[in-house]
């Protein structure tokens, strides 16, 4: 094992376009534990009408821990629990979501817990 890793998000080992073109999620591996993903949501991108029928659940199951970049985001947990997410914040959002970009402008996030499985399409 290296001592020292160096990786970069404008080469990814993994990206998985979201559906219509609304952003992707590109992946780095890390040594020993999961991938660390960057999400760009394009503005118009909702979990319910883009990931949802790749996951085949009616809401998000990941959960996310991770920090936002860039952009706003709405999330409404299935108990009826909002929030709008914002650039510097910290999030730690548990399974059973939904969420959508907030405004015109791309929301990125950092995420290292939460895109093992995300919009990833099933192999046959």
């Amino acid at each position: 094992m290296a001592g020292i890793v160096r990786k970069t998000f404008d080469s990814p080992e993994e990206t998985r376009p979201f559906a219509e073109g609304t952003g992707r999620l590109d992946l780095l591996t890390t040594e020993g534990g999961p991938p660390l993903g960057q999400a760009v949501f394009e503005p118009g991108w909702q979990w319910s009408k883009h990931i949802k029928p790749i996951a085949g659940t009616d809401s998000c199951q990941s959960h996310h821990l991770g920090y936002v970049l860039s952009g706003r985001m709405k999330v409404v947990m299935n108990d009826g629990e909002t929030d709008e997410l914002r650039p510097g914040d910290f999030i730690d959002i548990q399974p059973g979501h939904d969420a959508w970009v907030v405004g015109d402008e791309p929301c990125v996030v950092l995420d290292w817990a939460g895109f093992v499985d995300y919009a990833k399409l099933a192999r046959s």
